[in-house]
Formats: structure tokens, sequence, C-alpha cells
């Protein structure tokens, strides 16, 4: 009989019940891993983020990540601007599980500059910042409250600041929708993940992940107060945007 482990595996050791994901306890230590294989070019995103922070983050600047999860970005995003003197490096997370990983971590003597708190994007404050990055996050936030959250974040920037924000995206139309779901479906086999894997996941994910289209989000942007924005990679149902206050 199989074991309800297995029956429940959303692959990498990740159990998941049905409308239940959650970024906490088992998911913390397996999440790098995980991640890389669910999200294509998902460490390529990581390089081109921290390649743009370089034209925007300047001596005393404060640097916000929101949804640092484990810490990964943020600490990239220091350790590429480290000629940069007084900059402030904030990771900001919801799950206390991720935010008490990061601080053990990543959280070293020799990155001093960087910090991990545990806060609701929703509710907490912000200072003065040049660059925010939103790395496969924004569509985990509820749409009811999402556009509240991104013209905090527009409000909370410099001017000339920059967005950088990768999403999950939905296509623009279901034969579209159709033939980008069966190519990820394809992606995730090829990395080893069993049908079972996928359902489960997918099951786990209904009510909690929220795409938006590549539009959609274009939109949410502009009514913050954005103009100048740009994609920065697509691939499939993913997409990087930069948008400069």
């Amino acid at each position: 009989m199989q074991s309800m482990k297995n029956k429940n595996s959303a692959g990498d050791n990740i159990i998941s019940n049905d409308s239940n994901w959650r970024f906490s306890g088992d998911t913390v230590s397996a999440f790098d891993e995980h991640i890389k294989k669910s999200v294509p070019l998902y460490l390529e995103g990581h390089q081109i983020t921290c390649d743009l922070s370089k034209f925007f983050v300047n001596n005393n600047s404060i640097v916000y990540e929101i949804g640092s999860s484990t810490g990964v970005l943020t600490t990239k995003l220091s350790e590429t601007n480290k000629t940069k003197l007084g900059v402030r490096f904030i990771g900001l997370d919801v799950e206390k599980d991720m935010v008490d990983y990061a601080n053990q971590n990543l959280a070293k003597p020799s990155n001093n500059n960087v910090s991990f708190e545990h806060a609701d994007i929703v509710s907490v404050e912000l200072e003065k910042s040049d660059l925010i990055a939103c790395y496969y996050t924004v569509q985990f936030i509820p749409p009811a409250v999402r556009q509240k959250v991104i013209d905090k974040l527009y409000q909370s920037l410099n001017w000339g600041g920059a967005f950088i924000m990768f999403e999950k995206i939905r296509a623009p139309d279901a034969r579209f929708q159709d033939i980008i779901n069966t190519l990820y479906l394809n992606y995730k086999l090829e990395n080893g993940y069993s049908e079972k894997n996928i359902v489960t996941k997918m099951m786990s994910l209904k009510g909690i992940l929220e795409p938006f289209s590549t539009q959609g989000n274009i939109d949410m942007l502009k009514r913050a107060g954005f103009v100048d924005i740009v994609s920065v990679q697509k691939y499939l149902c993913f997409e990087g945007f930069l948008a400069i206050k």
C-alpha cells in the first residue's frame, strides 16, 4: 500500500495537501533545490536581477527583496554591489521559518549589511529605497490586496529607483494557455518529477498561486504609477519585468 508520504509528495521530499501549499516546515530546507528544478532559468533570473541592480544601487542605498525565502538572492545582490558603501540589503518574508533559515545560514559577519526580517508586505512600513526585487512573490499575494502592495512599492521607491518583478504568468487566451501548460508539463517531467508529483503540486496551489497575464501585470504596474516598463526575461509561462520610477 502506498505510504501517505509518497501519496502527497510534490517532489524533493516536500509533502503537500490539497489547496495547502506552504513555504514553511520541511519545504524550507528543500526549497532551493525544488525551485531550481521547477522554474525554468531560475538561476539565470538571479543573474539578470544582480546585473540590473548595478544600474540602481548607489552608496547608502536601501535595497529590499520582498519574499526573500532562504535569502539566496538578497545575499547575491549584496555580493554584486560590495564596492558600494553604506548599502543595506533587507530581505522580508511572511514565513518565519524562511526568515530563521536565512538568518542562520546567510546573515554572516562577512555580509553584515544583509538582514532578514519576518514581515507581511501588506502591512509593513518601508523606508525609501533605490531597488526592490520580487522574485516569484507577487503571484502569491491575494489579488484583493495585490494592487495595494504594488502601489506601496512604487511609493517607497526613490525617483529613478527600480522594481524588478519575476512572475509565473497566464497566457492571453485558452489556446495559448493549453500549449504553454503542455510544454511546462514536459519540462517538469524531464527534470525528474513524476506525474503524481506534478498533480500533487498543482492541487496544493489551488487558490494560493494566482498568476496574472503579461498584460495584467503591466496594467497593475501602470496603475501604481510606473511608466517605463520592459520585459527582461521570458520562458514559457515565466517572465521578468523591470519597471523604473
